[in-house]
């Protein structure tokens, strides 16, 4: 048996010749662990320590590069270029019913280019796509505050429920909250009281003074397995909505789509988002294409983060156009 397997783990101390041969062989020449363990006349579970050990002494630097097709490659600016867009981050392919750990690489190297810095204000918008990118890594801004864009809502998942995501948000960038204790649709008098709430009003100002905002982008309401209680589905707007962000509905054009009560939205207005330096969606799949092109159209945002099937159906479409 060689000495380095009589060695317990936790006290290892290998020669940087011995690192150093591991890896060359299993990084440079393809060799398996079971091969080299018989090369260097150690263990394979040796073999395994020997290339942690060497990764943590810096003998290996491993580096992954993103695709030209992704990030700033070229599909992303045409993207950007037919939609009119700022710019366009793109993933890969999302797979699987988690949208967050694809989706997140992208939200982080946008709101890596807006610059925040403590003070500056970030809003988020309800939806499920927002809500799981809140709950992964997407970078340290301390002091920046995080605020909803639109009050809560009726339904019980966490992801109708603005305060929760930003709550989320803010303690994983080690932001600020400041919750909005609004319904998304108050009936007339409670509308009218949150307009002087000073609560409610101090939040609702921090929207024209936002230097970004995550949002989300919903497909045609009518399309939708749960479409939020307060879009009536008999509503005849509904039929010509393609989308809406920040719950402010629009049709093909990006033109306001009202529906009864909508005067009552307690959610950033269509102007308000438009007046944000950098608003960022987030949104991936088919049945967001019509959706996110007349979002873009309507300027309810001027970047986006989404996968490469969806970027390509968005080329199309727009081409179509």
């Amino acid at each position: 048996m060689n000495a380095a397997d009589t060695v317990p783990e936790a006290q290892a101390r290998f020669p940087h010749e011995l690192m150093y041969a591991a890896a060359q062989q299993y990084y440079l020449e393809d060799a398996t662990q079971g091969d080299i363990a018989k090369r260097l006349g150690v263990s394979r579970a040796t073999v395994s320590r020997l290339l942690t050990e060497a990764r943590k002494q810096g003998i290996v630097e491993i580096k992954v590069h993103r695709p030209a097709a992704l990030g700033d490659g070229p599909l992303a600016a045409e993207v950007a270029q037919a939609l009119g867009l700022d710019r366009v981050h793109l993933v890969p392919k999302v797979s699987g019913p988690a949208l967050g750990p694809w989706l997140a690489p992208g939200v982080t190297r946008a709101l890596a280019t807006v610059g925040l810095e403590s003070g500056d204000v970030v809003l988020v918008s309800s939806g499920t796509t927002v809500y799981e990118c809140a709950r992964e890594c997407l970078g340290h801004y301390p002091g920046v505050t995080i605020a909803p864009a639109v009050g809560g809502q009726e339904e019980p998942q966490p992801w109708f429920q603005t305060n929760e995501t930003t709550r989320i948000l803010a303690e994983r960038v080690g932001g600020v909250p400041a919750y909005l204790y609004a319904p998304a649709l108050p009936g007339p008098e409670l509308f009218y009281s949150l307009q002087h709430e000073p609560s409610v009003r101090r939040v609702m100002d921090l929207w024209a003074h936002a230097k970004c905002a995550v949002v989300g982008v919903g497909s045609p309401p009518l399309t939708r397995q749960m479409v939020p209680s307060l879009m009536p589905r008999d509503a005849e707007g509904l039929r010509q909505a393609v989308g809406d962000v920040c719950m402010r509905i629009y049709d093909r054009d990006g033109a306001p789509v009202t529906y009864p009560g909508s005067e009552r939205l307690v959610a950033a207005k269509p102007e308000e988002l438009r007046r944000i330096p950098h608003t960022i969606a987030v949104a991936v799949g088919a049945e967001k294409v019509l959706s996110i092109v007349a979002g873009a159209k309507g300027g309810y945002f001027n970047q986006l983060v989404t996968d490469t099937p969806t970027a390509e159906g968005l080329l199309a479409a727009a081409h179509q156009l």
